[in-house]
């Protein structure tokens, strides 16, 4: 989060989110308390894999049989293309499935059909009847709440869902999809280490594998060596790869085949996640999809993704709040601020398991100062760990 002037001793540790961090809820639905549907879950915490849901999906009656779907991988930019793409296939009159993570407010976020979230209710019924199954195959909280998804959809008769990769690719619980021929891939780039490795071409091959033989995929411009693993695992799968450069921009607007589309989703990096929703949209025309250019200029104008270079005001002073959390994330949205003059003060909660100091570099200028803060219920960076990892660079970052 970003504000210009606002001295960081005057900031509050929490926020509310309407007052304190001047920005509205709106088109959000209210946090959910799930009653500990979750819980009893959550220890088995993240672990890859798909023979879990693969085992559970069965007696759920293969509720991912019943809709085709594209599946959206990559490390920055999946949402944004998924909300892309949600919002044309709507104005286009199709009944779509809309499947994300995480959430910024509510569980029901990450499930919807067209608009709507699925209802608090209908989200608690469906995880109470997967109980059982998830029970017996042992899923984690993201496997469980995929079946969920999946059952949603067939439920609610999706013409197509959009799945986005919760992390990875190959392992996913999103790749358990039997009929996912239509890939999109946004940026890769280094994040969830750990877990995809250490290197680019390690984390680009875990999300390249999603890729079955005959699918098609349009890739956002990429790292050399990201576009080579890309390439090259495309022809090992007998698939096809597309690759899209970012669209240029004229007044704000996006420029499309001599149109210039405007864009619900703010920012520079919409050049590149346009791109690749624009890609994946003709493709699907290509299937015979009702993909018109009228619906395309009414949905890529009527797309809405809260908490991405989302403005707002506090005290009379305007504010940004961003869900960077990567590297690359974090120098692109210093690319944004950097078209504004004057000094930044951040306002900033990392993880444990961040790069806070890479984050970090590229976030502040020489003037700005940093407010780090906790995230609630998780492990995160101290003060004192930062500055450590900070030492000799200059940056201010008040006690």
């Amino acid at each position: 989060m970003a504000t210009r002037g606002v001295p960081p001793e005057q900031c509050p540790g929490r926020f509310h989110q309407d007052e304190a961090v001047g920005i509205s809820p709106r088109g959000l639905p209210r946090a959910l308390d799930l009653g500990g549907l979750l819980e009893p879950l959550a220890h088995r915490g993240v672990s890859l894999g798909l023979s879990r849901l693969k085992q559970a999906l069965p007696a759920l009656g293969h509720p991912e049989q019943c809709f085709p779907a594209v599946q959206i991988a990559g490390t920055n930019g999946k949402g944004s293309i998924c909300t892309l793409l949600a919002a044309v296939l709507t104005a286009a009159g199709v009944r779509v499935g809309v499947y994300t993570s995480p959430h910024l407010v509510s569980w029901r976020e990450r499930i919807r059909v067209g608009p709507s979230w699925i209802p608090a209710n209908r989200l608690r019924q469906l995880l109470l009847q997967v109980n059982a199954a998830a029970a017996e195959a042992r899923l984690t909280p993201f496997e469980a709440l995929t079946a969920v998804a999946f059952r949603h959809f067939a439920e609610q008769g999706v013409e197509l869902a959009i799945l986005e990769v919760g992390l990875g690719g190959r392992l996913d619980a999103t790749t358990s999809h039997p009929d996912r021929q239509l890939i999109g891939f946004a940026s890769i780039g280094m994040d969830h280490c750990e877990y995809l490795g250490s290197d680019l071409e390690s984390i680009a091959a875990e999300k390249a594998a999603v890729l079955q033989p005959g699918s098609m995929a349009v890739s956002a411009a990429q790292h050399p060596a990201v576009e080579a693993v890309l390439a090259g695992v495309a022809s090992q799968a007998s698939a096809t790869l597309r690759r899209v450069e970012p669209l240029a921009l004229q007044e704000g607007r996006l420029l499309w085949r001599n149109r210039a589309l405007h864009c619900g989703l703010p920012g520079q990096v919409q050049r590149h996640n346009g791109a690749v929703a624009l890609g994946l949209l003709e493709a699907l025309g290509e299937r015979g999809w009702p993909i018109s250019t009228t619906a395309i200029e009414l949905g890529f104008a009527a797309a809405r993704w809260p908490g991405r270079l989302q403005a707002g005001r506090h005290q009379g002073l305007p504010l940004l709040l961003d869900g960077a959390h990567n590297p690359a994330a974090a120098a692109a949205l210093r690319a944004e601020l950097d078209r504004q003059p004057g000094p930044v003060d951040w306002l900033v909660g990392v993880l444990a398991n961040k790069d806070a100091a890479a984050m970090v570099s590229r976030l502040l200028r020489p003037q700005d100062r940093l407010l780090l803060l906790p995230v609630p219920g998780h492990a995160c960076w101290t003060r004192q760990a930062l500055l450590e990892a900070l030492a000799g660079q200059g940056h201010r970052v008040p006690a």
